[in-house]
């Protein structure tokens, strides 16, 4: 059985978050996580640079648009996520059908049955083929020829329809705002990408123990949006094929469990962004956030604070003003001299991160 402490800093180092663990580029950082919160872009990219060694906003790019070997989409939970490129197609074809199904009740409520939804996928398809890529402007103004409003969430669920459908991702930023494109043009189809449904559910599983463990089933179900049913089943496939360990109610790699990563001399300080992996991927909080402050990094509203941690553990939130070198830290308690000054280490590859390129 593992304490809290052990189950942290486990978990945290799996993330590239603990432990000195970092990667060397984008790419390997996304496949090292899976998948890296995306619903926001600039706290996607503090997600790579907060996993990674000397991390550029252009190496970001660069990963995203010449190499496309990462990719933005809608994944799980219906929410947008950046995944290896390579794995874009078989987890759509594992969790689309289910989001969509999830999606019904909000298209009838906005007036989009499905002849609609099937005359928007095409006008999609056939304007991107000639003019793409487009930013979400420019795709609404074509499906106001269907007579879509442009106001409201219509468009918005429209533009998410096809990408379910894989028939659009996001491309190339075009002045700081995502654009869409053809994915079978942004990414050639390599005949590879098709898993039979239990292989895709036990891959899935496999990927996020990979970058979670030590996890629980129902830490899988509330990651991945999938049922407790589905879950479980991905865990039996796991456990049949001896991939999976479990230690009471948690579950690990089989073969992957080694001694805890050493305790440096100075902890290790890392800001995380809003929305991050490490605190929305499980079903509980307790062990990453101390119970008498979770309400600070979690607010309600749905937001998720961004937040300080010092190997794992959450220490303080943390937010960006209108200064130039404006970013301020709120702990939660008196900051011990050795981790204030990891801190303001990681407060200034915060600026350097973001500071505009001239």
């Amino acid at each position: 059985m593992f304490d809290h402490e052990s189950v942290r800093r486990l978990r945290a180092h799996a993330q590239a978050l603990a432990g000195g663990a970092r990667e060397a580029s984008a790419e390997a950082v996304v496949r090292r996580v899976f998948a890296i919160q995306s619903q926001d872009a600039t706290a996607a990219d503090l997600g790579v640079r907060v996993r990674a060694r000397d991390m550029a906003v252009a190496a970001i790019r660069t990963a995203y648009e010449d190499e496309r070997s990462i990719v933005r989409g809608w994944y799980m939970r219906g929410t947008l996520h950046t995944i290896p490129s390579d794995d874009a197609r078989w987890v759509l074809q594992l969790l689309s059908p289910l989001i969509l199904a999830a999606s019904s009740r909000r298209y009838q409520q906005l007036g989009l049955d499905d002849g609609l939804r099937r005359r928007a996928d095409h006008l999609i398809r056939r304007v991107l083929a000639a003019h793409g890529p487009l930013t979400r402007a420019g795709l609404t103004e074509h499906l106001t020829t269907l007579g879509v409003p442009p106001d409201g969430q219509a468009p918005f669920h429209l533009i998410r329809h096809a990408a379910l459908t894989g028939i659009l991702c996001h491309g190339p930023q075009r002045a700081g705002e995502a654009t869409y494109v053809l994915l079978d043009d942004w990414l050639p189809p390599t005949g590879r990408f098709q898993r039979e449904a239990d292989a895709a559910l036990a891959e899935l599983a496999r990927r996020y123990l990979a970058a979670h463990a030590p996890a629980a089933v129902e830490d899988f179900a509330a990651w991945s949006g999938l049922s407790i049913s589905w879950a479980r089943r991905a865990w039996k496939l796991l456990a049949e094929s001896g991939v999976i360990t479990d230690y009471g109610a948690l579950t690990v790699i089989a073969g992957r469990l080694q001694e805890l990563p050493d305790r440096s001399a100075a902890p290790d300080v890392r800001m995380l962004p809003a929305y991050d992996n490490y605190l929305v991927g499980y079903r509980t909080r307790e062990v990453s956030v101390p119970a008498a402050h979770q309400a600070r990094v979690w607010p309600g509203g749905g937001i998720i604070r961004p937040t300080v941690i010092a190997d794992g553990l959450a220490m303080a939130t943390w937010s960006r003003g209108s200064g130039a070198r404006s970013i301020s830290v709120d702990a939660f308690d008196p900051v011990p001299p050795r981790i204030r000054r990891e801190v303001d280490m990681e407060k200034d590859a915060v600026f350097r991160f973001l500071k505009p390129t001239t």
